[in-house]
């Protein structure tokens, strides 16, 4: 992704901003109790950081769902739309995503000039949200030989215990979902970026990138939900995952 030069992208960190205390520094996510005039001020670093005369932050209110919102025109409607993803065509529109474990993809048509952003919880993937906007983007005119995917920090399998009922709703879906669990000490792991790499690979896109970097670990200071929740804290911070066409 980082050699399509119509595009700028990133995910950040929870390095760089304003917030203190658990929230410490870049957390972006207005769904927080973080004061919303620090958010406010992440929020403008990060896009100072995309391009400085671009527009505001395009966000969504995320619901883990398979909902998107397509983005062909001027925006004049400023309400947040309840969805998981967003697609676009229009220049100069920053579109994210924000996550604390869960997977944010960046996809981008450099022939169709066409971005996506996905937010993919376990709720999200396993109810069609990657396929869904592949799906449309090829309605649209996307080629799936020109669509790129870039796969951002999430939680690894080797942190993401999940319960049997959880275990049991995958291989009920499908019994070759059983490659992405892995049993240790009587415990079950979920591989949820392996799960959505191949999704992408099921909808024929090869051109993949993963950043293998686990959110839980926190060497690699980004926000985690199931972290913070280990340490008993009250609430958390988001990261962000960003694109824009140039």
């Amino acid at each position: 992704m980082s050699k399509i030069n119509i595009i700028k992208h990133g995910f950040f960190n929870r390095n760089g901003g304003k917030s203190t205390g658990i929230y410490k520094s870049l957390n972006c996510g207005p769904g927080s109790s973080d004061k919303k005039n620090n958010i406010k001020k992440n929020l403008t670093i990060v896009k100072k950081k995309i391009c400085k005369n671009s527009k505001n932050i395009f966000l969504v209110n995320q619901i883990h769902s398979n909902k998107f919102i397509y983005i062909n025109k001027k925006i004049t409607n400023k309400k947040k739309h309840k969805a998981d993803a967003i697609i676009t065509n229009q220049k100069r529109l920053p579109i994210a995503v924000l996550t604390a474990d869960c997977v944010p993809l960046l996809i981008c048509d450099k022939k169709q000039k066409i971005i996506a952003a996905i937010h993919a919880g376990w709720k999200g993937a396993f109810s069609g949200i990657v396929s869904k906007v592949l799906n449309f983007m090829s309605k649209i005119g996307c080629k799936k030989k020109n669509i790129c995917v870039a796969i951002g920090p999430c939680i690894k399998q080797m942190n993401y215990e999940v319960k049997t009922d959880f275990y049991k709703r995958f291989l009920k879906k499908h019994k070759k979902n059983v490659i992405f669990f892995k049993k240790r000490k009587n415990l079950i792991y979920f591989d949820l970026s392996g799960y959505i790499k191949s999704q992408l690979r099921f909808n024929k896109i090869s051109n993949i990138d993963m950043i293998n970097k686990d959110t839980f670990d926190k060497k690699n200071n980004f926000f985690s939900a199931r972290r913070s929740l280990r340490l008993k804290h009250a609430d958390y911070g988001r990261n962000i995952s960003i694109i824009m066409i140039n």
